[in-house]
């Protein structure tokens, strides 16, 4: 697994990026007085906090396990991403409690050209900054780094909303669609926010692995499943960026105790190989004696068969 100062730095770059992002959309606000521009740099206001928060639990996250935490602290990006799905919300609502007073109350915009040109530039830094984040998060099964990218995309995607409705009223003078943009932009945000939020609540739950994961572990059992070995009670979870594999070998009675060692150690080197990030636990059971089965349902629902996760 990464160590912390590997996805510590891009964690770091995010924080980068927001600082450039609020200085350059703060200077679009003050030449424009758009409050479309301005929830464009609340909202990077909100990135910089997320990235900050996302970067103390990626440095929390990558320490090894421990007596009092002994699977780890993989979970800890979760709450990284869970706080920075709650951040959006707030900024949601700021943005359209600001928006509904200008949309009773209009005001012209001024300079709306050098204004959309500080603008835009943000926006390209965020896109390039969010590309480089969604590279690593999934390279290295981050989701904190993958929710930051998200929301750096989302940023890009209602910056360039923004931008056009400011040019729109620039030229049409319809200054009525700078508040309206700006509330479509508050709920695009919370949108996002909501998404967050609901994977970092599933991900404290320890669901199962992603499909393809499940597909590879499959092959691999597929590969030693014969008259001889079965499996049963085949259990995987994933915290963070760690996956957690763990399953009862079932093998003849009189086979010797090195043998079956021997296959449950080639099992957990092959299933590691094929998932990344894995940590695999195997049980040694006899087939031929029937307390091997007594125990296979134990805290999970009835399988389709061997094997089933």
């Amino acid at each position: 697994m990464p160590s912390a100062p590997s996805l510590g730095r891009f964690a770091w770059l995010s924080v980068a990026a927001a600082v450039v992002t609020i200085t350059l959309k703060a200077l679009a606000y003050h030449l424009t007085g758009s409050v479309g521009l301005l929830s464009d740099a609340l909202e990077s206001v909100v990135n910089l906090a997320a990235a900050l928060f996302t970067l103390g639990m990626l440095t929390l996250a990558a320490r090894p396990p421990d007596e009092e935490h002994a699977f780890g602290y993989g979970k800890a990006e979760y709450f990284a991403s869970g706080a920075e799905g709650v951040l959006i919300l707030v900024a949601s609502a700021a943005i359209a409690w600001t928006a509904v007073h200008r949309l009773l109350a209009p005001q012209p915009i001024e300079s709306a050209g050098a204004g959309l040109a500080i603008s835009a530039v943000a926006s390209v830094v965020n896109f390039a900054v969010a590309r480089v984040l969604l590279r690593a998060g999934l390279r290295h099964h981050s989701i904190a780094l993958e929710a930051d990218a998200h929301h750096l995309m989302t940023d890009v995607w209602t910056s360039a909303g923004v931008v056009a409705a400011v040019a729109i009223v620039a030229i049409t003078g319809w200054q009525v669609l700078d508040p309206i943009i700006a509330i479509a932009v508050a709920g695009q945000i919370l949108r996002t926010g909501a998404k967050l939020v609901r994977r970092s609540m599933r991900g404290l739950l320890d669901p199962r692995l992603a499909a393809d994961d499940l597909e590879a572990l499959q092959r691999v059992l597929a590969r030693h499943c014969d008259a001889d070995v079965q499996f049963h009670a085949v259990r995987t979870r994933q915290a963070g960026a760690r996956r957690f594999v763990a399953m009862h070998v079932l093998v003849p009675g009189d086979w010797t105790v090195r043998r079956g060692h021997a296959l449950c150690e080639q099992l957990e080197v092959e299933v590691a190989a094929q998932i990344p990030n894995a940590t695999v636990f195997t049980h040694l059971e006899a087939v031929d004696d029937p307390m091997s089965f007594r125990d296979q349902e134990l805290d999970r629902a009835p399988s389709a068969g061997p094997g089933a996760s």
